[in-house]
């Protein structure tokens, strides 16, 4: 990594705040304040916290984090019986516009950048199958349009498609995955691609097996796994997200096995 690359990784915020978190609350551990005992431990607390932000920065470990879902998926990701009758795409954000409404946003709110991905991988597996498709999210907060509702226009203004099932209450993945399997199920549909971030599947994946729906997953994108360069060493706050999402997901599988039981 160029010397240019490797200074804005590391110098603009928030990891130059994480860097001197760590040396702050080192020199405080080290050292012998006011409070003495107290003092010490709250400097390694400090220092343990920045030191963590550090390596969640990291490449190497948000990849590991993130490859870690997807190689569960792939255990997963096998041919069903029935043969898929559908495409389930599966909401992710929505973007909120000023302009109130231009560029095929809905009273200034249009689907987001994880959305429109989800939608074009969807599209092109519409395309290469002639499956129908069915949309499923409810709204972000309260006045907003559902996001299903979003993402069928997105679909017919940006890709020349006609959405045929719009689900437009479900809250999480959870729901999504009982409101779209029923929906299906009405028209005598048993089984469904699912469409979504390779990160996000392995858990959807779950909650469609717990539901006897089998699925196939048609992940947007599968992360190359860290192979040691130089640059997966060094933390940028980009991969900050990476592995807040990739974190979110293993919390997510947990609560949704302790509430739901295992998936069969």
């Amino acid at each position: 990594m160029p010397l240019q690359g490797f200074l804005t990784a590391v110098v603009i915020p928030p990891i130059s705040f994480a860097v001197l978190a760590v040396l702050g609350g080192l020199l405080a551990w080290r050292g012998q304040g006011p409070h003495g005992r107290a003092w010490r431990w709250g400097g390694l607390l400090a220092a343990l916290a920045g030191l963590g932000i550090l390596v969640l920065a990291l490449p190497v470990v948000a990849g590991l984090l993130t490859v870690s879902l997807e190689r569960s998926l792939s255990i997963k990701a096998i041919p069903t019986d029935p043969a898929p009758g559908a495409i389930i795409i599966l909401g992710g954000d929505v973007a909120h516009d000023q302009g109130g409404g231009q560029g095929g946003s809905q009273g200034g709110t249009e689907v987001g950048a994880l959305t429109l991905e989800r939608l074009r991988a969807g599209a092109a597996l519409a395309r290469r199958t002639g499956l129908p498709l069915l949309v499923t999210g409810g709204p972000g907060s309260k006045g907003e349009p559902p996001l299903a509702a979003l993402m069928a226009r997105s679909l017919t203004d940006d890709f020349g498609l006609t959405v045929r099932w719009i689900e437009p209450a479900a809250r999480d993945t959870h729901e999504n995955a009982v409101f779209g399997a029923a929906m299906l199920r009405a028209e005598g549909i048993g089984a469904a691609h699912v469409v979504s971030h390779g990160w996000h599947l392995a858990r959807a994946i779950e909650a469609f097996a717990r539901l006897g729906f089998p699925v196939v997953a048609a992940p947007v994108r599968l992360r190359r796994p860290p192979d040691g360069r130089l640059e997966d060493w060094i933390p940028r706050a980009d991969h900050l997200a990476t592995s807040w999402y990739a974190l979110r997901e293993w919390a997510g599988r947990l609560v949704y096995a302790l509430r739901d039981g295992p998936a069969r």
